[in-house]
């Protein structure tokens, strides 16, 4: 199997986050923009598992796009913070917007690499160090998200740390100037072959027209 883009299902999770971050009486500074964006992406690639960074300070407008994201795709929320203060103020933060926090996990206590069949993975450009070791991304493919990323790519820096390129490679990676800057990268799919010594194939996307294609490597 391999992530299937559903544009139906991108557009009911942008609507619905443009709706809450729109509607909502508090601020969503520097998120607004890449809320939807992310939650449409999210949503659009059917994402099962969702990993996210953050902390005490930061915008909340992207969680809550994840949240809304998850609850079109029956899929699985998981925040990870840095410590005890910023999992309370996450929490609380969350309550006001209206969403209930998934799975809150401070730094150190469950590594994210415990995670399994991840297939959506947001880090922050102020702190995605905290993630330089994530390499359980599903054989579905997995697509990558480096928020604050400034007004630039990164030059996939901090996604190349992720991955193990001796069995998956990046196919495709994009910047997206909205909200503080999103860097985007997609993690190919993994098929296995039948002759027995796991012949590893790659999922290409065509930018135009949205087609997929896999290559056998």
């Amino acid at each position: 199997m391999k992530l299937i883009w559903s544009p139906e299902m991108a557009l009911k999770a942008y609507i619905e986050t443009v709706n809450t971050v729109s509607t909502k009486s508090f601020h969503f500074s520097g998120g607004v923009g890449a809320a939807e964006a992310v939650s449409a992406m999210a949503a659009g690639w059917g994402a099962r598992l969702v990993v996210e960074a953050w902390s005490r300070g930061s915008t909340i407008a992207v969680s809550v796009g994840l949240a809304t994201a998850v609850k079109h795709t029956g899929g699985r929320h998981v925040c990870i913070v840095p410590d005890e203060e910023s999992r309370v103020d996450y929490v609380d933060r969350m309550a006001r917007s209206g969403h209930r926090a998934g799975e809150v996990v401070v730094r150190g206590v469950v590594p994210v690499e415990e995670f399994e069949e991840i297939d959506f993975l947001v880090v922050d450009g102020n702190g995605e160090e905290e993630f330089s070791g994530a390499k359980n991304f599903g054989d579905r493919g997995a697509v990558l998200v480096c928020k604050n990323a400034g007004s630039r790519a990164t030059e996939g820096s901090w996604w190349r740390r992720m991955i193990d390129r001796k069995s998956r490679r990046v196919v495709r990676s994009m910047f997206l100037p909205v909200g503080t800057g999103l860097d985007v990268a997609y993690v190919g799919a993994t098929i296995r072959g039948g002759n027995g010594r796991g012949s590893r194939w790659v999922e290409c996307i065509d930018s135009r027209s949205g087609e997929v294609f896999v290559i056998r490597k």
